[in-house]
């Protein structure tokens, strides 16, 4: 059975906290209006399309990646795989939300089926296919497992998520999911925009938002994963935490009894009731001590979040 640090437990648990109440107050609120809701879902399929893929590369800007998709357009000076992985990216999101409907578990079928979307018209030799030799990964401080032993790996991870032996929350365990589905490496390409798919179904399953990645944190994102590998989860978990705030608070947003309230750091600070500085409260967002989320490079949060901490810290 997989053996588990979990001493990042200690500065996360009054994130989980926070976080599994957002999503009960979401699941509370439903049925919600269906008019909001869709755009939400649409604006963050693109987005996670967007980031997923510039994380591995493609040069498609979030407005061109928007024409390619919803409006047909072919962007003069793009290769026509950054075209394909715009729209295949697409796709494999509505077989999740599809799969994430049903009530069967994950499976290496759903494995395969993503993989398969995510390549198709790209690599259809490999699409849907585990790798059959060896790979390197540039950057990773790894070496993945030899192919004959990736199969019975991928479904070791498969059971380990299914039957849960260790009692993780949802966060927990698709964070750990994410680590070793990248450490097998069970495809020649595609593996990145696929797990990323994958571990949000094991978040849709159980009531959240799916959890995106950011292009701006891809330094950071490599960096927790690389720490994974050496069994420290803390920034990893972390950064999963923070992505699924982020489009929970955008959820959010949308229900009428709950408002808004987040505001861009700089404009909160100002404030006679709030003692610290721009810096600080930046700090604390970075670490998952106050409730906030980000948009491109900037964070934002609400007075209260702060507060809060104050009057946690005085207690």
């Amino acid at each position: 059975m997989l053996k588990l640090d979990i001493s990042y437990r200690k500065e996360l648990n009054s994130t989980f906290t926070r976080l599994f109440d957002k999503v009960e107050v979401l699941r509370s609120a439903r049925p919600l209006q269906q008019s909001a809701i869709q755009q939400i879902k649409e604006a963050l399929q693109l987005e996670w399309t967007y980031n997923s893929n510039s994380i591995e590369g493609n040069t498609l800007s979030l407005r061109e990646t928007q024409l390619v998709l919803q409006e047909g357009v072919t962007i003069k000076g793009k290769s026509l795989r950054e075209h394909f992985e715009a729209k295949n990216h697409e796709d494999a999101i509505e077989l999740l939300y599809t799969l994430a409907n049903k009530n069967n578990a994950l499976s290496a079928s759903n494995v395969l089926d993503i993989h398969s979307l995510v390549l198709r018209a790209i690599e259809k030799d490999f699409a849907g296919r585990l790798r059959n030799g060896a790979v390197r990964i540039a950057g990773a401080n790894f070496i993945p497992p030899n192919a004959n032993k990736v199969s019975d790996l991928l479904d070791e991870l498969i059971v380990f998520v299914v039957s849960n032996p260790l009692q993780l929350n949802t966060i927990e365990l698709a964070t750990v999911f994410h680590h070793k589905f990248v450490w097998i490496h069970p495809f020649f390409d595609g593996n990145g925009r696929t797990v990323r798919l994958l571990m949000n179904l094991l978040l849709l399953k159980e009531g959240f938002p799916p959890a995106i990645i950011l292009k701006n944190d891809r330094k950071k994102y490599y960096d927790a994963l690389n720490l994974a590998n050496n069994g420290n989860y803390s920034k990893l978990m972390l950064l999963m935490c923070q992505a699924s705030e982020r489009t929970l608070n955008i959820y959010l947003s949308a229900l009428p009894s709950e408002g808004d309230g987040y505001q861009i750091i700089s404009d909160i600070v100002g404030e006679p009731e709030v003692p610290y500085s721009q810096e600080y409260v930046s700090l604390l967002a970075r670490q998952g001590k106050i409730d906030a989320h980000k948009e491109g490079r900037n964070w934002f949060t609400t007075k209260e979040a702060i507060l809060n901490y104050k009057r946690a810290k005085n207690d």
